[in-house]
């Protein structure tokens, strides 16, 4: 596969950003007086920051749109509603075939003995 240089420089800027961001993250774990900035023990990530505020006010900033009208439909609202209608003529059959005699009471699934 042949690059552009473009892309090589690209992706030599991206390495050289991992390796500037690799060793700051082991500078600062390895700090023996990290204690003492009163940091706790863990490293200040901030686009972990942004990621989990970004989360946190994800319903905030929800805009109802038709595309989700139809994923909260299909998704939700109708599996619900089929197994829901599925399940009614289920026991209305069965129940249909109880009171007209089709199945004698010693057959039926549930009985009160």
């Amino acid at each position: 596969m042949v690059l552009t240089k473009e892309e090589e420089a690209f992706i030599r800027r991206k390495h050289e950003h991992t390796l500037k961001l690799r060793n700051e993250y082991l500078k600062q774990s390895s700090n023996p007086f990290r204690h003492a900035t009163g940091e706790g023990g863990t490293v200040f990530d901030a686009g972990l920051a942004r990621f989990q505020a970004m989360r946190v006010s994800n319903y905030e900033h929800f805009k109802p749109t038709g595309k989700s009208f139809r994923t909260g439909l299909f998704a939700v609202v109708l599996p619900i509603a089929i197994y829901a209608w599925a399940l009614k003529s289920e026991r209305d059959g069965r129940e249909e075939k109880y009171r007209t005699g089709q199945v004698a009471y010693k057959d039926r699934q549930f009985k009160f003995i």
